[in-house]
C-alpha cells in the first residue's frame, strides 16, 4: 500500500545543498526543503542543510534556525570547501539542488570529495530539460548527469525515461513536492473570497490567471477574489473586486486557504508540456480542506481524481459555472475527499520514506550501473497512488 509508512531501514547522514531554506520570499524551494528535512529528521536521520548566503534571501528570512536538523550558511564555494569538506566526505547521501549558486562547480566538488551517494534534486525539471536542450543550463552540466547516483525529479512520467535515455542518468526517480500536515490543515475562518490564488508572478502563467480568475471576477462584481504572491509588475491592472496581497508566508497559508470558497491552481507552460508536475500548492490546499479548481495537464489524473477530488476548468466560463453551480454539500465533500487522499499519499513523511527506498536501491551493489530492470513508468515510484484510473484527455 503506497500510503503506508514503514520504519527507516537505517539512520542516514544527509547533506542538502539547496537554493534556500531560510527564505520563502519568491522561493518555492523553501517549502519543499522545509517539509522534507523535517520529515527526514522525524524518521531519525541526521540532516545538514547548506545554503549560499544571498542578499535577496537574507533580506526576507523567515526561518533562520528551524527546530529540526542543522542549517548553515556559506558565502562562496571556497568557504564551502574549507568548512564542510569533512561532513561532505562522511555523509551517506549528499543532495545538490537545482538553481544552487555555482551549482556546477559545487556538484563537481561534492562528487570528488564524497564517499557516499550523490544525488541531484531537480525542483525545476521542465525548466532544466528545456535549458539542457538549448545548451544553456546554468546550474547543471549535461556531461555530469551520468555521474550522479540518483537524479531526483519534481516531474514524473515519461520525463524520467528521457533523463535516463537522452542524458544518461543512472537512476532518474520522481520525488514530488509534498505537504506538511502539521502546518497545513483546515482553519476555522470567515470566508472572504469566492476564489483565491497563491503564487509568485510568472509571465507565462499570467494569461491563465487573467482568464481563470480576473475574467470571472469581472463578471461577478458582487463577489470577492484574491491574488497573493510577490513580483507582480506594478503596471498590471486588476479588477476592483480582486484583492492583491504581496506575500503570504508559510505560516499564513492555512488561514489564507481557509478564507476561500475555492482556490485556483495554475501550471507553468513548461510543466504543462511535460506533465506529471504537481504543484506544492495543490497538496497544501487539499490538506487545508479547500476545494481546488485547476487547469488541466498530463498526469493530473495520476495525482487527483478529476471531478471527484479536484475540479478542472478550461476557461473563465467553466470557473464561473463551478463557482455558481456547485452545491455546498458537494463543495465540502470534494474538499474532504481531496484532503483524505493527500494525507494518505502525499505528505512529506511519504516522500522521506520514498527517498530512503531510492537510497537503498542505489546503494545495493547488484543495482549499480543497471537500469535495465526499471519500468517505463510507475506512478507508485513517483510518490503517488498505484494506478487507479486511465489518463484522461483534456476536457472538451
Amino acid at each position: 500500500m503506497i500510503g503506508a509508512l514503514t520504519p527507516p531501514p537505517r539512520r542516514l547522514r544527509i547533506i542538502i545543498l539547496g537554493l534556500s531554506i531560510t527564505s520563502s520570499w519568491g522561493n518555492g524551494h523553501a517549502t519543499t526543503y522545509r517539509s522534507l528535512m523535517r520529515a527526514l529528521c522525524r524518521r531519525g536521520h541526521e540532516v545538514l542543510f547548506l545554503e549560499c548566503d544571498k542578499p535577496w534571501y537574507r533580506a526576507h528570512r523567515d526561518l533562520r534556525h528551524p527546530p529540526y536538523g542543522t542549517v548553515a550558511l556559506y558565502d562562496r564555494i571556497g568557504q564551502l570547501r574549507r568548512r564542510w569538506a569533512g561532513e561532505v566526505r562522511d555523509a551517506d547521501l549528499v543532495v545538490v539542488g537545482s538553481y544552487v549558486p555555482d551549482a556546477i562547480a559545487v556538484a563537481a566538488w561534492v562528487r570528488e570529495v564524497s564517499t557516499g551517494l550523490v544525488a541531484f534534486y531537480d525542483i525545476d525539471t521542465p525548466v532544466t530539460l528545456a535549458a539542457l536542450a538549448q545548451g544553456n543550463c546554468a546550474y547543471l552540466d549535461r556531461a555530469a548527469i551520468p555521474r550522479f547516483d540518483l537524479y531526483l525529479s519534481f516531474t514524473g512520467g515519461p520525463a524520467l525515461n528521457l533523463i535516463e535515455s537522452r542524458y544518461g542518468a543512472r537512476a532518474a526517480r520522481a520525488l514530488y513536492c509534498a505537504v506538511d500536515p502539521d502546518r497545513h490543515q483546515p482553519v476555522a475562518a470567515e470566508p472572504r473570497w469566492a476564489l483565491g490564488y497563491l503564487g509568485t508572478y510568472s509571465s507565462d502563467r499570467q494569461p491563465k490567471l487573467d482568464a481563470l480568475l480576473c475574467e470571472p471576477a469581472r463578471h461577478s462584481p458582487d463577489a470577492r477574489f484574491a491574488v497573493a504572491g510577490p513580483l507582480y509588475p506594478p503596471e498590471l491592472r486588476w479588477p476592483g473586486n480582486v484583492e492583491r496581497i504581496e506575500h503570504v508566508g508559510p505560516d499564513g497559508h492555512a488561514r489564507f486557504y481557509g478564507r476561500q470558497h475555492f482556490t485556483l491552481n495554475l501550471t507553468r507552460a513548461d510543466m504543462v508540456r511535460l506533465g506529471y508536475s504537481p504543484s506544492v500548492r495543490l497538496f497544501e490546499a487539499a490538506a487545508c480542506g479547500v476545494p481546488i479548481i485547476t487547469d488541466w495537464w498530463p498526469g493530473l489524473a495520476t495525482i487527483f481524481a478529476p471531478g471527484s477530488e479536484i475540479l478542472v476548468a478550461r476557461d473563465g466560463g467553466d470557473v464561473l459555472r463551478l463557482l455558481r453551480e456547485t452545491p455546498e454539500v458537494e463543495r465540502l465533500a470534494l474538499a474532504g475527499r481531496a484532503r483524505r487522499h493527500v494525507l494518505a499519499n502525499h505528505t512529506a513523511a511519504h516522500r522521506a520514506a520514498l527517498l530512503e527506498r531510492y537510497v537503498e536501491e542505489a546503494a545495493a551493489p547488484a543495482c549499480a550501473g543497471n537500469n535495465a530492470a526499471r519500468p517505463a513508468f510507475s506512478s507508485e515510484e513517483a510518490g503517488g497512488d498505484p494506478p487507479r484510473r486511465l489518463e484522461a484527455v483534456p476536457p472538451q
